[in-house]
This record gives C-alpha cells, structure tokens and sequence, in this order.
C-alpha cells in the first residue's frame, strides 16, 4: 500500500478500505486540472499542520461533490518539504487522527493538487506563482510559517523586489497581480498567533512603503495594498496540535502494510513524513472579509464570522479555556515529577486544579463568543485533547517562558474581577498556580530534588528574587515576595496593590514548608473549592 498507488491506477481500493482507510470521493486527476487552470486557493507553509488541518477539511469539502477546486501550497523557507515530501507522493498524504480512546483513524489527503518552492532561485516554481498571483481566479492566499515568518528587517527590505523573507516574497508577487489589473484578494492567516492577519499587513506595507520610497514600483500599489475593497488581511483562530511523527504511528500503518511510513528530517531539521499524526479535535476561526469570494471550508468544518467573534474566541482559549490551563499543569507537573501532560490528567489533584480554575475561576469573566460555546470547548479539552495518550507534550516544554504567558493567561482574568467588581474571594487556584510559580522558580521538585527551569527571559532575574527562600526553613523571610508579586510586566497587576499579594504569600509559605509541601497545599485547596 503506498499512496501513488491513488494516482498511478494499482489502487486496490477494497484493501484500503478494509484497513479503515477512508480514500478520497473526488476526482483527483479533474481537481488537478481545474485548479491548475482556475487556482483559487495558495497557501504559503507546507508543513504538518497544513496538510492535517485546512488541507483536510478542503479535502472533506471535495467530498461533499459541492466544490471543485484543490489547493497549491507554496513553500518560502525549507525546500526540501517540496522535494521529499510531496513531490515523490504526487502531493498526497495520510492524515492518521490520533483519538483521546488510543485508537487511530486514516484519511487520505489529496486536496493538494501542486507544491511549488517559492523563491526565485527556482525559475519554474517562481514563474508558476506569478502566474497564479495573476490569476483573476485567486481568491485567497493562506499561511501558516509560525509567527516568526512574518518578520522583516532593513536588510531584506533593501533587497528589492528579490526578497528573502516570506513576507517579501508575497509582496513581489502581489506587485505582479497589480501589474495585472490590481485584482482582488484576500490575505488570511492561519497561524496560531493574536491578531494573525495584522502580521501579514505589517509585512506587506513594510515592503510596499519601502519599494515605492527607492522608486522601485509606483505610488499605485501602495494604495493597492491598503485599499481594504481589493485586498484584506482577515484575522482567524485556529487550535489543532500536530506531534512530530509518532514512532508509535508508524508501527500501526506499517502493520497494515502502508509502506510510506518512514519520517523524514530536512537539513533544517523539519520533521516530517508522507504521513501527519494529529490530534482530533480543530478549530478554524475566520474573520470573514473576503474581496474575491473564498473555497467553501465551512463544508469542512471551518467557521467564519465577524473579527470581533474572532477575538472573542481567541480571548476564551488564551485567557480561560485552554491555554491557562496547559500552564497550570507545566508549573505543578514540573514540581510534582511528571514528564507528560497525559499522565498528570491521571492526577485527581491536578484534573481537579485544573477543571476547578476553568469552570469556577476564569469562567465568570468569559464572553460566550456564540460560535463556540466555552464550557464544551473546556469539556473537550480536559476530556479528549489533554489525557491523549498520543500527545508526547511535557509540561517542561509548556512551561518555557512562562514569565511572558502569566500577564494574558492569568492576568486578564484577575484585571476582569476587578474592573467589573466580581468577588475576589472566589479566586483561590489563580493566586495558588502564581503563588506555585515562585516555588518553581526555585528549581526543586517536591521531594527536595533539584530540577532545571525550562528557558524563559526573565528566569535568572526573578530566581534571584526568590532565592533568599529554603525548603523547609521556618525563618525564612518572605518579603522578598514583594519584589516578584508587584512586577506589572509578569502578572499584568501589582498583585498587593489589587487585593492579593497576601493570599498568594501565604500559600508560598505553605509551599516552602518542606518535602511533599506542594502536594498537601495543592490537595488542600483543590479539595476545600
């Protein structure tokens, strides 16, 4: 069984299908050939969470037979994706779904009709994207290359219009669509940061501005970009996680007899794989401004709606419904000796902390955004994302820069009880998961043993704070607390001045009584909320 056998006609479809492998209801070769000569959809990034999220569900809008169209990914950094990922496969791939039950189910992706390497130094590639930026048909250009591919610097901003940064890259070709009639389209990004598509914008208006400046293209195409009725730059939420290649997977598809199970490792070291392992739960949030129509996605599973209901879901999962949560759990499991955020969801204490913070704590401050309702999207996360047994995440990746998460994953709450003048006495597991993080700073785990924070920019700095203090020292001398629980930049209050320095110092005390101390604190104050 091997994925070229769909497109090269050995497919024995009753083999697949009796292995659980669901094949595409399309037409392959006849999507291909229409979205070659009518493209409607590029997508810049093509890493795993492409293939397993918006490729799958324009994969599952084909199925549907209401839409007609595939998508072409283009890649601006690590080539060698392009090369020994997709090419060799004809663009398909296996989407393995990995289930909170331990099982696994098998699609094949084959929404993906061309990969191109988007850089000029490959003329072909380069002169198809032209091609395609020229293309009255193109209706949307996507991303997902992280929040570190939108950046820019003087440097590439003085190359001209042969860029090296992928928001160059994109802007040279929009200077094409220009050329061609300063056609419509929609800029949307999919990556997993705040207020996505203000990054694209900053890029694209960064180069334009500077292009127009050293006289390389005219006054036009700046107002081109910033005319929001020819192109927009949409904001979007998206949640899904997809792991390296599981070892565990690719025994599961090689005991089938899927030959195309081996993981591939780029000189840049990209891990990737003819397959995606992903969890089963996702979430595509789109703002929906679009100037030159969109695929249909909603057939998909995707949502589109209004920026404000974006930022209104992104607000739910970043400061009550998941991310506060994951943060929970990285402090006390680095404390209490887990390596694996599955294992701790094993921990009546740690399920309780974190179920009890989400539904009784954070939950009063949260706006339902409509599209998504807040105590199921908590119920999905403590139920099926965080006890997958597949999901190798660790608490010690989790808890990397915690300095920087604690201001928007705990601070916000805090700020919303105050501003609308809720009870601050129902906040008990907030001030204990800040009140944890100073015991955590002191790199000891609960028996006493030492343990190495993970990185974070401020982690010296704030261990000083806190090194006065000894395990199990009865004369210890908390004042220097002060110093840690006033700092605005890490909790985004002064927690004295709001009502709560002496709670989270006297948990701290607790914390630092000796051997086992964080378990009865937490265990005491889990239980008695």
């Amino acid at each position: 069984m091997k994925l070229t056998d769909i497109t090269s006609g050995n497919l024995n479809a009753a083999e697949w299908e009796a292995k659980g492998y669901e094949l595409p209801k399309f037409d392959i070769a006849a999507v291909a050939k229409k979205t070659h000569d009518e493209p409607t959809w590029l997508h810049f990034g093509a890493g795993n969470i492409f293939r397993a999220f918006p490729a799958a569900i324009l994969n599952d809008a084909l199925n549907t037979g209401k839409y007609d169209r595939g998508v072409i990914v283009a890649e601006s950094f690590d080539y060698e994706i392009i090369d020994k990922a997709y090419r060799p496969y004809n663009n398909l791939s296996l989407l393995v779904s990995l289930q909170s039950s331990g099982t696994i189910e098998k699609k094949v992706i084959a929404s993906v009709t061309e990969s191109l390497k988007a850089d000029k130094q490959f003329a072909e590639d380069w002169a198809r994207l032209v091609e395609i930026f020229q293309a009255p048909s193109l209706q949307q250009v996507t991303f997902t290359i992280t929040e570190k591919g939108y950046v820019f610097n003087d440097a590439d901003l003085a190359r001209g219009l042969s860029p090296v940064f992928a928001m160059g890259k994109l802007t040279a070709l929009l200077v094409e669509r220009y050329k061609a009639g300063a056609l419509p389209v929609t800029l949307q990004s999919t990556d997993n940061c705040s207020h996505n598509g203000d990054h694209v914008k900053k890029g694209v208006l960064a180069y334009a501005e500077r292009w127009v400046k050293d006289g390389l293209v005219e006054e036009g195409f700046l107002a081109y970009v910033q005319n929001p009725e020819k192109i927009t730059y949409p904001w979007s939420m998206i949640d899904k996680i997809t792991p390296r290649p599981h070892e565990k997977v690719q025994a599961m598809i090689a005991a089938d007899g899927f030959e195309d199970n081996e993981t591939i490792i780029t000189e840049k070291k990209t891990f990737t794989a003819p397959f995606v392992n992903a969890e089963e739960v996702q979430y595509l949030v789109c703002e929906d401004t679009y100037t030159n129509g969109r695929p249909p996605l909603e057939l998909g599973g995707a949502l589109y709606t209004t920026r404000k209901t974006v930022d209104e879901v992104e607000t739910m999962k970043v400061t009550t419904c998941l991310n506060p949560l994951h943060t929970a759990m990285s402090i006390y499991g680095c404390m209490l000796g887990y390596d694996l955020i599955s294992a701790e969801m094993a921990d009546e204490d740690l399920r309780a902390f974190i179920q009890k913070i989400g539904y009784m704590e954070a939950m009063p401050v949260v706006v339902d955004p409509g599209v998504l309702n807040p105590y199921e999207f908590i119920g999905t996360v403590i139920n099926k994302r965080l006890p997958n047994p597949f999901m190798p995440d660790a608490p010690q990746r989790i808890a990397t820069d915690t300095s920087q998460k604690l201001p928007i994953r705990f601070g916000e709450t805090m700020k919303k009880y105050i501003a609308r003048g809720l009870d601050k006495s129902n906040l008990v597991l907030i001030p204990l998961v800040l009140a944890g993080y100073a015991r955590y700073l002191k790199g000891l785990d609960d028996n006493g043993n030492a343990f190495e924070p993970s990185t974070d920019p401020l982690l010296e700095e704030l261990q000083a704070i806190v090194a006065p203090l000894e395990l199990g020292n009865p004369a210890n001398d908390y004042s220097c607390l002060k110093q840690l629980y006033t700092r605005k930049d890490v909790f985004a209050i002064d927690l004295y001045e709001a009502g709560f320095g002496e709670q989270i110092e006297g948990y701290v005390k607790e914390l630092f009584a000796g051997p086992g101390a964080v378990r009865k604190t937490l265990h005491k104050y889990v239980s008695a909320r």
